[in-house]
């Protein structure tokens, strides 16, 4: 069978790398020139454990297993990781209730952890703030996701498959029993010609431009793409010993984001951040990157002006801290006392591709949708990179739904 993968991040690359190992001929598609050139390249590396999702959704049941099988996966190819751990801190009172219920999500997950004292906290990271509660999950990691991605695209071209970088979808039909792919080379349609790729299946992990791609295919995912800025610093690296391994804040269930925190990196030093900011572009990774199209896509959405109603104090707050090293850096304090605004060093953004339903409600879980021989990722957001070899066995199953055929047993 013929199959076509648009998107060569970490869930199209798992897709493509697990299908060509059980005989497919697959073909990946991407617009860009590299591997991982988007939300996979630039994200923290954070192996998530399963924390924070609602039990019994998608993101809990493949996050959970996700964190297990990349950990494995990137001891046996070589990759960088580390299981350093993670702190939840809660440092309000108005935080403990929050702690206990995220403690309770994450048992009712499998996720292995333990509430500490701030004393027990102290031996953990000796220089987080003196919490009034924290959880300690030992198992969290971190990961090179971008060599993780390096081996899965060598697996497919091992397996027969071929990688078509610097090319971009520009629509699908399904004919019969046949998927019809027409894509161009680069970036402008002005330039080259053209080609129709016939293949048996098409899947899409469009990340930023998933609801575009799914559209193409005459597929309406029924939900925007809306991006959303991540921006983050580094600290300096004679104060990259403060932090020894991952410290996060209590989420604050008014926003959807988890708060600016801190993180030891696979390769060395800490990434402090993200916040999250509307971004101007689906590539919006810097404040004057501004595409009048993607603009137009999420002021259009109704969807967007009754999050913003909703959220409108976070919101603000997010964009003064974005616009404020010393803000941002006062955040961080929060977490580890004496980080100053002169602690800081820019970082290269990134950008959340987060779908957003017409009520204004975020798309919180894992969104698939499917067509006849075609297999649409609408929402990946984190733990997307971590569970990313167990999303590769879910859309198996649900293209061979598509195909009606039962998905071999592995």
């Amino acid at each position: 069978m013929r199959v076509v993968v648009v998107g060569a991040g970490i869930v199209g690359l798992a897709v493509a790398a697990r299908l060509a190992a059980r005989g497919d001929e697959v073909v990946v598609v991407d617009k860009e020139s590299d591997l991982a050139t988007h939300q996979t390249g630039r994200n923290s590396g954070v192996i998530h454990s399963g924390l924070y999702y609602a039990p019994g959704s998608l993101k809990a049941r493949l996050g959970v297993a996700g964190a297990a099988s990349m950990t494995a996966f990137a001891h046996e190819h070589g990759v960088a990781v580390e299981t350093c751990g993670k702190l939840v801190v809660a440092t309000s009172p108005r935080e403990l209730p929050r702690l206990a219920t995220l403690a309770e999500r994450g048992r009712a997950n499998g996720v292995g952890l333990r509430e500490v004292s701030p004393d027990e906290a102290r031996e953990i990271e000796p220089h987080v703030a003196a919490p009034l509660r924290a959880l300690h999950v030992p198992g969290t990691g971190i990961v090179d996701y971008r060599g993780v991605c390096a081996v899965l695209a060598k697996q497919v071209e091992a397996a027969g498959g071929s990688l078509r970088l610097g090319t971009r979808l520009v629509s699908a039909v399904t004919r019969g029993a046949q998927v019809e792919v027409t894509v161009h080379p680069g970036h402008r349609s002005d330039v080259g010609q053209p080609e129709v790729l016939v293949a048996d299946a098409l899947i899409t992990c469009a990340g930023l431009y998933a609801d575009r791609a799914a559209r193409a295919c005459g597929v309406d995912p029924e939900v925007r793409i809306v991006p959303f800025r991540g921006e983050y610093f580094e600290l300096v690296p004679e104060r990259a010993g403060l932090v020894s391994g991952l410290i996060y804040p209590v989420p604050d269930p008014r926003f959807p984001f988890l708060g600016v925190h801190l993180t030891k990196m696979v390769h060395g030093g800490v990434h402090a951040g993200p916040n999250a900011v509307l971004a101007g572009a689906r590539e919006g990774y810097r404040r004057r990157d501004v595409v009048p199209r993607d603009v137009a896509d999420w002021l259009s959405w109704p969807g967007l002006w009754r999050l913003a109603a909703r959220n409108a104090v976070p919101g603000a707050q997010e964009v003064l801290r974005s616009l404020s090293r010393g803000l941002f850096a006062r955040s961080l304090s929060r977490l580890v006392p004496g980080i100053g605004p002169d602690d800081l060093v820019p970082a290269p953004a990134g950008v959340r591709a987060q779908a957003l339903a017409r009520d204004g409600s975020l798309v919180q879980d894992f969104h698939v949708v499917t067509a006849p021989r075609q297999v649409h990722v609408i929402n990946a957001p984190s733990p997307a990179a971590t569970a990313s070899l167990e999303i590769a066995r879910y859309l198996e199953k649900q293209l061979d739904e598509t195909l009606g055929a039962p998905t071999p047993p592995r």
